[in-house]
């Protein structure tokens, strides 16, 4: 057997070639990220070892860089064991004498594989990989649209302070269509008052009607909103909103992407209170294949909503909080759903109830009913089986 060890880089990759006594062969080879480096990887391996059939390849999850020549390798039939970097770690303390360089982090690399006293990464299938980066991308989305609203808010609050009492929702289809015509009270006074009732009404699909129309009016009328430079602060609200539509459209399609690829595995965690479509396809992702933690105290560390203990030589901390380690998507949409849950779910609810009884803040006892969600997530990926919320008496 021989193996080839492989230092991932973004640019550029370094492999070095090692016989099963764990002789180096050849020189190391340095070859580009991309197709042409890939068949130079191809070129060297076949030039040392005529029967490919007896060559493994070895490489660390190094950032997402892998993935090109991982997929390749495949796809060519090789054999292709994947390390987290941990692991080879260890193994570099035997050869601190050497220089620190690629070449030798692909031979340290290499020598994992020939001990064989590592564990594989898991890696996600084609569509679960797709989930996660989409689930991710619906973060990012969700935070930018945020942000643009709060910054809508903010120029609101100086130029028609009164705005935010008009409609329940300043952000609902009838306030940002009127936002994106005329979003100063200069404007909305300028505005015919006929003109006025029919933007508010074909918004509001006959909801709102003249008497809406003229309280807007009256109110902007006896606004305490500065008219310093409000052109320009009109200006803003509108390519903000313009933004916030935009951004909520490409929502949309990313939602209908995430439910398509949801459909395509057998998952129980949607029945789970809480747990949306959404949600669950978070979840899933970021978990993948929920037998690698092997306990729910596992997968919450991962999650990182187990307790950091503050300890110091005699010294123990009393008040724990959450370790904030792991996976933030998975804490975030576990959290989401223990929201929901503290006060939906008999069983979550008693346990928050008890909680507060013994006198622990709100976000104490949200800490412990994360870790119970943990706990009924974990269950039911393991068992793939529906929640069924426990009778509380």
């Amino acid at each position: 057997m021989y193996i080839v060890g492989i230092d991932i880089a973004k640019n550029n990759h370094e492999a070095t070639l090692i016989d099963q006594a764990g002789s180096i062969i050849g020189k190391s080879l340095r070859f580009a990220n991309k197709l042409t480096g890939y068949n130079r990887l191809m070129e060297f391996v076949h030039t040392h070892v005529p029967d490919t059939a007896d060559i493994v390849f070895g490489m660390e999850a190094t950032g997402h860089y892998w993935l090109p020549l991982y997929a390749h390798l495949r796809n060519a039939g090789f054999k292709v064991h994947v390390i987290n970097p941990i692991q080879s770690d260890a193994l570099r303390g035997l050869y601190i004498r050497q220089t620190k360089n690629d070449s030798k982090d692909s031979f340290i690399i290499a020598e994992v594989i020939r001990f064989g006293r590592f564990s594989e990464t898991n890696i996600s299938s084609p569509d679960m990989h797709a989930l996660r980066e989409l689930c991710r991308h619906r973060f990012y989305i969700v935070d930018s649209v945020s942000d643009i609203k709060r910054k809508v808010i903010a120029l609101l609050d100086q130029v028609f302070p009164e705005y935010e009492g008009l409609f329940t929702d300043t952000f609902g289809k009838t306030s940002l269509q009127l936002l994106s015509e005329c979003s100063t009270p200069e404007e909305i006074l300028a505005l015919d008052s006929d003109k006025l009732c029919d933007i508010i009404n074909t918004a509001s699909r006959g909801r709102f009607g003249p008497d809406k129309a003229m309280e807007i009016r009256d109110t902007a009328q006896n606004t305490f909103g500065i008219m310093l430079a409000s052109e320009s602060f009109g200006l803003l609200i509108k390519q903000y909103i313009e933004q916030i539509n935009f951004v909520e459209r490409q929502l949309s399609v990313i939602e209908d992407e995430i439910a398509r690829l949801l459909a395509c595995f057998d998952c129980q965690l949607s029945t789970i209170t809480g747990i949306g479509p959404t949600l669950a396809a978070v979840i899933l992702s970021e978990i993948g294949d929920v037998r690698k933690f092997g306990s729910s105290a596992k997968l919450a560390a991962f999650a990182g909503i187990d307790p950091a203990v503050k300890q110091s030589g005699e010294f123990n901390g009393t008040r724990c909080k959450m370790s904030k380690r792991g996976s933030p998507y998975l804490r975030r949409a576990i959290w989401l759903a223990s929201t929901v849950a503290a006060f939906r779910d008999p069983a979550v609810n008693a346990l928050y109830l008890k909680k507060r009884s013994e006198g622990k803040s709100h976000m104490t006892t949200m800490g412990h009913v994360c870790r119970k969600m943990v706990s009924i997530v974990f269950a039911v990926l393991r068992d793939n089986a529906p929640y069924i919320p426990a009778v509380v008496h």
